[in-house]
């Protein structure tokens, strides 16, 4: 059972349940939508060469991720869920997630093959909530969660000029990246594949 009391994987129903739309919760979400673009600067500044700006934007990003834990908790404690949280949170996680992975891309830092892959998902899984939004939200499963921490931690630790910092543990700080990165990309299959079974099966 999930803690909704509903058998778990099956549809929660969406209702605002009386919640203001104007609260903390949604307050926190619009913010990270508009740390997006702050970051994305930041990570692109100086071709993603000088440390200072990486190092902000490291900090932006984990503000940013930071937010996505925080208003989901404020939302279930206070019992601020709305339609709008439903549908912006994942919004603004994927586009945060989308933003980075991009733009660490376009500095050569991560392969694009990567970037398709975790997008791919994650625009898929959006489509899908869209689809099954008016029977219900399909509640994120432990496996959905680990992926999120596991992405934040692969690219959190991308964003940050490891190299740059560690000249002369190179090839550890590639080791620990790739090892993070690889974990988050299964997960990603693994979870996107289960959220679509769940989502056929109603």
């Amino acid at each position: 059972m999930s803690s909704t009391g509903r058998p778990a994987g099956s549809a929660v129903p969406v209702g605002g349940g009386g919640a203001p739309l104007l609260n903390i919760a949604n307050a926190l979400t619009v913010l990270r939508l508009l740390l997006v673009p702050v970051f994305a600067l930041a990570l692109l500044a100086e071709d993603g060469r000088d440390v200072t700006w990486r190092l902000v934007a490291f900090v932006v990003f984990a503000l940013a991720a930071f937010t996505d834990r925080l208003d989901g908790q404020l939302a279930r404690r206070r019992g601020l869920e709305t339609w709008f949280g439903a549908l912006a949170d994942p919004i603004a996680d994927k586009a945060l997630t989308g933003t980075a992975l991009i733009g660490l891309s376009v500095l050569g830092l991560v392969p694009w093959w990567v970037t398709a892959v975790i997008i791919g998902r994650e625009l898929g899984v959006t489509v899908l909530r869209f689809v099954v939004i008016r029977r219900g939200v399909i509640p994120a499963s432990r496996g959905g969660k680990a992926k999120t921490v596991a992405q934040t931690v692969a690219i959190g630790l991308f964003v940050l000029p490891l190299p740059l910092l560690l000249p002369g543990l190179v090839t550890a700080a590639l080791v620990l990246q790739w090892s993070v990165m690889v974990i988050a990309l299964m997960l990603t299959v693994l979870t996107g594949a289960d959220y679509v079974r769940k989502a056929l099966r109603g």
